[in-house]
């Protein structure tokens, strides 16, 4: 560790050029501070002041040294306080990941007030499927993340907080009959082919759409897997099949697509926010934060 006293006290002198008034600053008596100069100047190899009988200067050596210490101590001085805010997570890092359907929901507005609360802090974001971000999680790529997945069903091995919980709405066709009802009856829905995400992209809510169509009865014509939220609403547009979507994708307005709650549903999704213990800082304040903010508006304006 380099002692700073010594640089300290070398930018005092070059101030005042007094060693009495640099003394008296310092709160020490002359002497000491000429050794301690002296030896700074045999460390540096060069000499730092010229001195004289009634006058101290700065050397050539001492002016060019002068801002980099200055600099050096203000950094220094900032090591505190820049400890403290990483201790109470008010600066750092913070590498989130989410899956898309949140983003159309309460996530942008979450970012962008935790931003404006915590400037210090960087955000560091990547749209993921659920395999991906628990990889992410395992490669120590992540530090929380959103997921989705049946209500009660969060991923295990995580510190976990429903952020959000919705309707499992019907994307259809806008051309597609039923689009003129503001709510058609499932029944009439049953035998439409299906547009759907992987199994392992959200197994739990998978298995969930399955069961809901198995206890009624009715077996679900998978016609095509698409990864993507906004994939699986295009390929609705384009006359492939119907889809069950979280509701907040309702704000994804795509041309030849329309939204209707299924009488008598009751599927939902839950999106959980995810984190490992112990919670680092900077992760404790973001979920307070959304707390915080979802305690605030509980329900999502538009779903």
């Amino acid at each position: 560790m380099i002692d700073l006293r010594p640089l300290r006290q070398f930018a005092v002198l070059a101030e005042e050029l007094h060693f009495g008034r640099a003394a008296a600053r310092l709160n020490m008596t002359q002497p000491p501070l000429s050794q301690a100069m002296q030896a700074l100047e045999r460390e540096l190899g060069a000499p730092l002041f010229v001195r004289s009988q009634r006058s101290v200067a700065l050397s050539p050596a001492g002016q060019a040294l002068l801002p980099q210490v200055r600099r050096l101590l203000q950094q220094a001085d900032a090591l505190p306080r820049l400890a403290q805010a990483a201790a109470q997570g008010l600066s750092g890092q913070l590498r989130l990941a989410f899956v898309s359907s949140i983003a159309y929901g309460p996530l942008p507005e979450w970012l962008r007030s935790f931003r404006e609360l915590q400037p210090e802090v960087g955000l560091s974001l990547l749209e993921a499927t659920l395999p991906v971000l628990l990889d992410a999680f395992a490669a120590d790529e992540i530090d929380a993340a959103f997921a989705l997945h049946a209500p009660g069903a969060a991923p295990p091995g995580f510190a976990a907080w429903t952020a959000l919980r919705e309707p499992l709405v019907m994307a259809l066709p806008e051309r597609h009959p039923l689009a003129r009802e503001e709510a058609p009856a499932f029944e009439a829905l049953a035998a439409e082919p299906l547009v759907i995400f992987p199994r392992p992209i959200a197994p739990s809510l998978f298995d969930a759409v399955l069961s809901f169509y198995r206890e009624r009865g009715a077996t679900p014509r998978i016609a095509q897997e698409a990864i993507q939220m906004q994939t699986i609403v295009n390929l609705v547009s384009a006359g492939i099949g119907v889809a069950w979507v979280p509701a907040s994708l309702m704000q994804l307005q795509r041309p030849g697509v329309v939204y209707r709650r299924v009488a008598g549903a009751s599927l939902e999704g839950e999106t959980s926010l995810l984190w490992r213990e112990p919670v680092a800082p900077v992760v404790a304040r973001f979920v307070a934060h959304v707390q915080g903010m979802q305690r605030q508006s509980p329900a999502f304006r538009g779903v």
